[in-house]
């Protein structure tokens, strides 16, 4: 029995196992192999969605080296979907997983940028046309919200995730109490399932945006090192 509702969402307490983790790499089953699977309406959707991705994150980045992005956007969008099935353990939906994922891409990227492009990276925490008098000030803030952002990639994930299971929980158990009022729950618990299924696809695909947007930011630009040379 649940001590309380978030309970629910504890690998440590549910089913008292740790296999619960398992539906990470499930997920990586569901992706298809153009090597042994004979090429069908599935995988042909699958090669649509592969260029259609390829091209947006080619334009953010600015580079053609997008499968890194695209592993991720998949990655996540398996587990927010499999979590949507009965007795399946939503991994996207803990800071333990999101944050495994944040941390060391923002990391990576920081590193790289702070010891190949250290002139970009300096020109980055003064925006352009700061006044003399507040640079020291926006200096701090954009310190602080680059050193933020892991925090909030995790966060806005496990939020978006966890909250649909908690309205379809709470939903469920007061059913038994609603004999009367039965099939409009119903209709409310598909319209949440579909509402589920498009914040899977959108939290997925705004993880992968914004963590290409944040590799883009540490790249060379010639004009930013300029400006920042004729400060």
């Amino acid at each position: 029995m649940m001590s309380n509702l978030f309970s629910s969402f504890d690998p440590s307490t549910s089913l008292n196992s740790s296999l619960n983790w398992i539906s990470s790499m499930i997920s990586i089953l569901l992706i298809p192999s153009l090597f042994w699977i004979i090429p069908n309406r599935y995988t042909l959707m699958f090669s649509m969605i592969l260029n259609f991705l390829h091209k947006e994150f080619k334009t953010l980045t600015k580079t053609s080296n997008t499968l890194i992005f695209i592993a991720l956007f998949f990655f996540i969008l398996m587990n927010n979907f499999l979590g949507l099935f009965p007795y399946i353990f939503t991994s996207s939906s803990h800071m333990v997983f999101s944050l495994t994922l944040a941390l060391p891409l923002w990391l990576s990227f920081m590193i790289y940028g702070w010891l190949n492009n250290t002139y970009h990276m300096l020109s980055h925490l003064v925006p352009q046309g700061t006044p003399p008098m507040l640079m020291s000030f926006m200096v701090c803030i954009e310190t602080i919200s680059n050193l933020i952002r892991p925090g909030t990639l995790a966060i806005r994930l496990m939020a978006n995730m966890i909250a649909g299971h908690l309205l379809m929980t709470l939903l469920g158990n007061t059913g038994p109490m609603m004999n009367f009022l039965i099939s409009i729950l119903l209709i409310v618990q598909i319209l949440l399932i579909i509402l589920e299924s498009a914040v899977a696809i959108i939290q997925s695909y705004v993880f992968a945006v914004l963590s290409s947007l944040y590799s883009s930011e540490v790249n060379y630009d010639k004009k930013s090192s300029i400006s920042f040379s004729s400060l």
